[in-house]
């Protein structure tokens, strides 16, 4: 197994330290997808932003519901926990 360097929430500072508030609000937790990218605060921001717009953009002819619905199938197809 890989072992990838993490910054701890009580670490986190700046741009990073906005990011896991805002992370937080949404689900209550830092998920570990989310500590990955931690290093680079950047990346994790572009990352985020990408997913969001995915998932959750009202242009979509898809139902939110139904694109996240989605993304689980995917995760669980992958073995993903996330």
């Amino acid at each position: 197994m890989a072992w990838i360097r993490q910054v701890a929430d009580g670490e986190a500072e700046g741009r990073l330290a906005k990011i896991y508030e805002s992370a937080k609000g949404r689900a209550r937790k830092v998920f570990g997808i989310v500590r990955l990218m931690s290093l680079e605060p950047h990346v994790l921001q572009a990352s985020m932003g990408f997913y969001q717009a995915v998932t959750t953009s009202p242009r979509s002819p898809l139902p939110r519901w139904f694109r996240e619905l989605v993304a689980v199938e995917v995760s669980r197809a992958n073995d993903c926990f996330y």
